[in-house]
């Protein structure tokens, strides 16, 4: 593989910047599902300080240097596909395609579909995602990849606490720990809801912790609201990394955060609002960078 430049860390933005474009993150993702009147508002909503952090403030990334390899530079795959409106928000915002095509968001021919895909070449997509368990194994292959191609850079992913009911997460799981796939990060979204109700009522998960451990993981928790926390966790999380371990950061969020009326339900799994939900939603959101 030719040799490319590795990108450099990003500047740090702070706190109050990230609090600011994660609320203009917000207001895209419930316009950009009442828009086509269908979605995953309520998983977009409670990622989007994780994903701003990650973006603006945490992956190695050059969005004008964009192709399926990324030698040189840090990778992320979204494995629960279905929160994809909070993932064209900040793709957009950072430059990987123009921000008016949040417009086209699930229309005919669009290149944002409700869950991402590949085949119409929409840049910051690595993976087609939605059916889920299958992320963290294309994770892993890309980082060992990297490996073996001597590339420094790490790979990171997402997964939500009811994917984790997948069998083929564990066996994954078991593989990466084996394999000491260690230029990975994986993160899951513990905000204890899924599509039928609270993941405790579907089918109970346990001490998501002491199972990572015993999978043989190097395992953090952090608050994925809370910038401040956020951004120290990920810290903490490279800087274990190339120490023989994955690492997985159990983050706890809220499903449908910013929003009073999407929050401590899983009612907004994939629900649209209707005209007067968007307005009351987005009276509660700033709008700081201005709407698409």
């Amino acid at each position: 593989m030719p040799s490319s430049p590795a990108v450099a860390a990003p500047a740090k933005p702070s706190i109050t910047e990230l609090q600011r474009i994660a609320s203009q993150v917000r207001r895209d993702i419930v316009r950009q599902v009442h828009g086509c009147q269908s979605g995953h508002p309520g998983g977009s909503l409670g990622c989007a300080d994780f994903f701003t952090a990650l973006y603006f403030a945490i992956l190695r990334h050059d969005p004008e240097r964009w192709d399926m390899d990324g030698h040189g530079q840090d990778l992320f795959f979204l494995s629960n596909g279905h929160i994809s409106p909070v993932w064209y928000s900040v793709l957009a915002r950072s430059g990987y395609f123009p921000l008016e095509e949040l417009r086209t968001f699930r229309r005919i021919d669009s290149r944002l579909q409700g869950h991402p895909t590949t085949h119409d070449g929409l840049p910051g997509v690595r993976m087609a995602s939605g059916s889920l368990g299958q992320g963290m194994s294309v994770a892993i292959g890309a980082a060992w990849a990297k490996r073996l191609n001597g590339d420094a850079r790490l790979v990171y992913s997402l997964h939500g606490d009811g994917e984790l009911q997948e069998g083929q997460i564990w066996e994954a799981a078991m593989f990466a720990a084996a394999k000491k796939v260690d230029n990975l990060i994986s993160t899951v979204d513990y905000n204890g809801r899924q599509i039928d109700g609270d993941v405790d009522q579907v089918l109970p998960l346990g001490d998501l912790k002491a199972k990572w451990l015993a999978f043989g993981w190097d395992v953090l928790e952090t608050n994925g609201n809370d910038f401040a926390a956020l951004l120290d966790t990920m810290t903490d999380a490279k800087a274990r990394t190339g120490k023989g371990k994955p690492v997985m950061v159990l983050m706890h969020t809220e499903m449908g955060q910013g929003v009073d009326f999407m929050m401590n339900s899983h009612a907004w799994h994939g629900i649209a609002p209707n005209d007067a939900q968007l307005a009351s939603a987005l009276s509660q959101l700033e709008q700081t960078l201005g709407d698409y």
